[in-house]
């Protein structure tokens, strides 16, 4: 069977720029072309597709899965899938555990403690950051403000937060695979939900103060690692959007 891109954007799920992307940095290059130069996909295209598919919604950029793909045969791909759907199962599991006690102790009134809070986080604490967050910001409204809203969260409002957060940050990373321009519509749309963000769960973010905090994700390492492992230049990505966004607005 051969299948046209259109055909294999309807069977998969992602989009005909995803696809034509995934060929130009050797990821996903189709079996062949047809006469006229279409791209023109076989059966095993369609499962290697899959594969990219599995890794990319456990969270690994494009280098990372390439990697991979290029490493064992079809039964290795199974295992490796296998383990980390385990893995996931694993993880999920104990979230909802957490989000079971806290939906305890919500009926209750109880006001959950921080160390019920950093069970959200996982490795990530906090507390190695809040010194240096006091330094930096400690005085502004903007900190004030985060800290006074932050002291009062249950564990289902740092759930929420975080899903937000998440969800906001694979929109950009998809919007950077596909190739948009970070002053795109779609990229700058993606810019003001992050702002968006910031304002409704931590402080009143201007677009100066959102300026400021793209500049971070690039100049400091840990924020710039944090992005890139996502994607290499997703960082300069969601900074460049953010710009572009407050160039929009005026700001």
């Amino acid at each position: 069977m051969s299948y046209s891109v259109g055909e294999v954007a309807r069977l998969s799920g992602v989009t005909v720029r995803t696809l034509h992307h995934y060929d130009e940095v050797g990821l996903l290059v189709p079996s062949r072309r047809t006469r006229a130069g279409y791209r023109s996909y076989s059966d095993g295209d369609l499962d290697r597709l899959r594969r990219i598919l599995f890794y990319r919604e456990l969270g690994f950029g494009l280098d990372e899965i390439a990697g991979i793909l290029a490493d064992g045969d079809a039964k290795d791909h199974l295992r490796r899938q296998q383990h980390a759907l385990l893995g996931r199962i694993e993880r999920l599991r104990r979230m909802l555990a957490a989000v079971e006690r806290e939906l305890e102790a919500s009926d209750m009134g109880v006001n959950l403690t921080q160390e019920e809070k950093f069970e959200l986080f996982g490795d990530f604490d906090p507390d190695d950051y809040a010194e240096e967050a006091e330094q930096r910001w400690g005085g502004t409204d903007a900190y004030k403000q985060s800290q006074e809203r932050m002291k009062s969260y249950t564990k289902q409002d740092w759930a929420r937060f975080m899903e937000s957060q998440q969800a906001i940050g694979t929109a950009l990373a998809e919007a950077f695979t596909d190739g948009v321009a970070p002053d795109s519509e779609r990229a700058m749309d993606l810019a003001e939900q992050h702002r968006a963000h910031i304002t409704k769960w931590c402080y009143d973010c201007t677009y100066e103060i959102h300026r400021g905090l793209g500049e971070m994700y690039v100049s400091d390492e840990r924020f710039t690692a944090t992005y890139d492992e996502i994607a290499p230049g997703l960082a300069v990505f969601v900074r460049d959007a953010i710009i572009a966004n407050a160039n929009r607005a005026g700001a």
